[in-house]
């Protein structure tokens, strides 16, 4: 079963994906390194190397997986929460250059392999074998680009969104009673009523 700890494990999985999928030539032209990082490290983010940070900014309720089980599940299982996790893809660099190709390789990728299932998915999330998530593309205005960076505090660098769907958390599973090894009964005849003198 997935357990809390995949909210943190999706982001840490796609960081280990970019990061291992980096080519060496690419690496020897443009050094970069790839962060999972909290709204809290926005400002201490360093662009020496190149930096493609991962932060998730929300996190949604996934409406058309609500109350769905999953199709093995016993049925006095509960359904599980699905969830979609809303992240910034940002990239920090000293150069038009080393931002521009970086974001390229980074969108190239997604869309080549929009989907983590379990051997990409690091294990401490508790996986179920069947489990993968889906990266898609986030449409974001313009204003609410600017809202999300102004809340973020530091100046606006070059960022793409994407939402992963859908992230389906197991509810902790309930103790059973102790099973009865042992049931002790016993046979005999009821004694009549006495009768009560008239």
């Amino acid at each position: 079963m997935a357990s809390f700890r995949a909210v943190h494990t999706v982001g840490d999985s796609l960081v280990s994906f970019l990061t291992n999928a980096f080519p060496a030539g690419l690496r020897q032209d443009i050094p970069c390194g790839f962060r999972l990082i909290s709204s809290g490290e926005l400002a201490e983010v360093d662009v020496q190397p190149t930096t493609v940070t991962v932060l998730l900014y929300r996190v949604t309720f996934d409406e058309n997986l609500r109350n769905v089980r999953r199709w093995n599940d016993p049925s006095d299982r509960s359904a599980p929460l699905a969830l979609d996790l809303h992240y910034l893809l940002t990239v920090w660099a000293d150069g038009p250059r080393a931002e521009q190709v970086i974001l390229g390789w980074v969108l190239q990728q997604l869309a080549a392999n929009p989907i983590l299932d379990r051997s990409l998915l690091k294990s401490d999330g508790d996986w179920e074998p069947d489990d993968l998530v889906q990266f898609i593309p986030a449409e974001l205005s313009t204003e609410d680009m600017m809202r999300i960076w102004d809340t973020l505090k530091p100046n606006y660098r070059l960022s793409v969104s994407y939402v992963a769907r859908a992230v389906r958390i197991d509810a902790e599973p309930v103790p059973t009673a102790r099973p009865v090894v042992v049931t002790r009964l016993s046979w005999g005849e009821v004694p009549e009523p006495e009768e009560e003198p008239a």
